[in-house]
Parts: structure tokens; C-alpha cells; sequence
């Protein structure tokens, strides 16, 4: 019988590409858990397996709603579990602290409590678990007590939003659940990650959908940015689905946590420079600051040390920065030419 994995957050941008690495990379059922007014964009293509039950399955659920995730869990009695699902953007959590703590903090509590209310109703149900928190955990750390190889898994947490406080949970909880029950739950810090299908919320992506649009003529040549200044490393998602994927099937070890990354580091400004210089428009493009775009606080040195998972699992980065952007580029571009509406943010 083949392994059965389920996927919660399938349609968001990291979901569906471990969806795609899933099919294509394994012979395992997939299941992803999605609210039933989740927009199906990012797993469009993916849809006509679903029809034919190809695999792919799509299962009904809310993290707000302990019923439904006791349902699923109950009904499809998962091999793996890659918890994805989140409110994932740090700016939108200072406006809605409270969604986002209830819906990180407590819907994987909820989560965690529907597999372990499973396992006791089946002493031989022994799933491995995936607990997704966000390398955001570790905040504002100032220059002088960053690390010099990079923040490590022992760094002290110093979250820089309502998002990242609400990681923090998830991350303790995630170890919690290892240690209090026995059960095989591993927690992830992945920095930032990115590419095709990437939210237009985020930085890059939505540098990348205003050129695009720029190039289309639908806005007027100027690019909106927020804070250039802070340094990031970058994955590209495809790398970090691998990752996820070698995480719970490379000797899984129960209540261990793991930073995950990329290996290209720069500030925010060169990536916008980056994507401009793949565009034929990009040297008559004005870049203003836009204040809305700009946290209290932002957490401006997100460079890893991800030692600790390399050796463990062997993993290590394969797509270039510069293949990321163009794709992220690309992906926007194909969008624009489809004739998509979109938001001007």
C-alpha cells in the first residue's frame, strides 16, 4: 500500500510545489487540506488529477475548526504530515495580531492534538510530522551578536512582529508535542524562500508583478518598495520542498529543529536591482519608497547557519538566485499576459 502524505496550506505557494515534488518525486497519495473558499490558482494545473483521484486528493478543513482537523486526520490516517498552512505575512499580523496568533498558534495546536488523538485511538498509527515555523523566530539580532557563520539553531529568539511571535508557538509547540507524547514531530526555521507562485505581499514578488506590469504598460514606470536595506538569504521553493521532503524520510529524529536556507545572501535593494536588469524597461524604472510598505520593526539580518541540516540529510541548494528571479519574473509576466487583474501593491 502506497504512503499516504497530507499537505495542510496545498494551495499556497509552498504547498503546491511540494505537491509537484510529491508526485512526481515518490509514488505516495497526496492529500492536501485546503478551506473550502482557498483560491485554487497555485494548483490549477493539478486540478484535473484531483478530478480523477490521480493521486491527488483534496480534503475540507480549517485550522479555526478542531472538528474538521479531527476528521481528516481520522479518515486518512497520514504517513506524513507537512504543516504549512499559516497566516504567513509579517506586515498584514501588525494589523491582525489576533487572527494570526489564534490561527498559527492554536490551529497547530488543534492540528497536533487531532494526530495525537489518532495515535491513541490506534497504538500502531506512528505518522512523522513536518511542523513548519519561519526563521523570522529569530528577529531583529543586531549586527554585533549575529554569529559569524550565521544565525544557528541555538540563537536566541527575538521575534519583530505579531507573525513571528506567533512561530515562536509554533516552533515550541512542535518540540512539545515530541517530548510530552512520543510522537515524531520535527520543527523547521526555512529563511526565505521563493520563486514561481510566490504571494505579491512578499518583497520580491511584488517588485517582480510591478514590472511586469510596467512592462505591459498597465501601470506607469515606477517600482513601490519598502525597506532596501535589509539583508536576506534566498531559496528558491523548489529547493526548500526538497528539503521538506528529505526531512521526514532522511532518519527522522523525534523534537528536532533544523534552520533551513539558501546560500545567496544580499540586501533587499539588490534583489530589486537584480530584476530590474532582466527587464528592457529596467534603467527608465523609478523606485520610490512607499511608507505603507514599511514594518515597526523589521528583522534585517536573516542570514542562516543550516550546518545542522546539511548533515543530517545531505541536502544542499541547487537553484541558482539568478534562476529564481528570472522564473519569479517569468511566472509574473505570464500572468500579466493572461490579462489578470490585479492589485496595485
Amino acid at each position: 500500500m502506497s504512503k499516504r502524505a497530507l499537505i495542510t496550506g496545498v494551495t499556497g505557494m509552498v504547498g503546491s510545489h511540494l505537491a509537484d515534488y510529491l508526485l512526481e518525486h515518490t509514488d505516495w497519495e497526496v492529500y492536501g487540506v485546503c478551506r473550502w473558499r482557498s483560491p485554487l490558482d497555485n494548483v490549477s494545473h493539478l486540478l484535473e488529477r484531483v478530478n480523477r483521484g490521480d493521486r491527488l486528493f483534496f480534503e475540507y478543513a480549517d485550522l479555526n475548526d478542531e472538528i474538521s482537523l479531527m476528521t481528516v486526520i481520522h479518515k486518512i490516517k497520514p504517513d506524513y504530515v507537512f504543516h504549512l498552512a499559516a497566516q504567513s505575512y509579517p506586515l498584514t499580523s501588525f494589523t491582525a495580531p489576533i487572527d494570526t496568533l489564534n490561527t498559527n498558534i492554536f490551529g497547530t495546536c488543534r492540528l497536533l492534538e487531532a494526530i495525537r488523538a489518532a495515535m491513541e485511538a490506534d497504538a500502531g498509527y506512528r505518522p512523522i510530522v513536518h511542523v513548519c515555523a519561519s526563521s523570522e523566530v529569530f528577529g531583529k539580532i543586531p549586527a554585533d551578536k549575529k554569529p559569524e557563520t550565521g544565525i544557528h539553531e541555538e540563537c536566541s529568539f527575538h521575534p519583530a512582529s505579531p507573525y513571528a511571535i506567533s512561530k515562536v508557538g509554533t516552533d515550541l509547540l512542535g518540540r512539545y508535542y515530541a517530548e510530552a507524547y512520543g510522537m515524531t514531530v520535527m520543527t523547521t526555521r526555512m529563511f526565505t524562500h521563493t520563486g514561481p507562485r510566490r504571494g505579491d505581499v512578499f518583497h520580491e514578488s511584488t517588485f517582480a508583478k510591478q514590472i511586469a506590469m510596467i512592462e505591459a504598460g498597465l501601470i506607469e514606470p515606477k517600482v513601490m518598495v519598502g525597506n532596501l536595506k535589509s539583508l536576506r538569504t534566498y531559496a528558491d521553493v523548489r529547493d526548500a520542498v526538497r528539503a521538506y521532503y528529505m526531512l521526514v524520510t532522511v532518519d527522522p529524529v523525534p523534537g528536532s529543529y533544523y534552520n533551513i536556507g539558501g546560500s545567496y545572501t544580499c540586501e533587499v535593494g539588490d534583489t530589486l536591482r537584480t530584476l530590474l536588469s532582466y527587464s528592457p524597461m529596467g534603467e527608465s524604472i523609478e523606485v520610490v519608497t512607499d511608507p505603507a510598505r514599511l514594518r515597526p520593526i523589521d528583522a534585517d539580518l536573516q542570514v542562516p547557519d543550516c550546518r545542522k541540516f546539511k548533515a543530517h540529510t545531505g541536502w544542499e541548494p541547487q537553484i541558482p538566485f539568478e534562476k529564481t528571479m528570472r522564473d519569479l519574473l517569468d511566472y509574473w509576466r505570464q500572468r500579466v499576459k493572461r490579462g489578470e487583474v490585479f492589485l496595485t501593491r
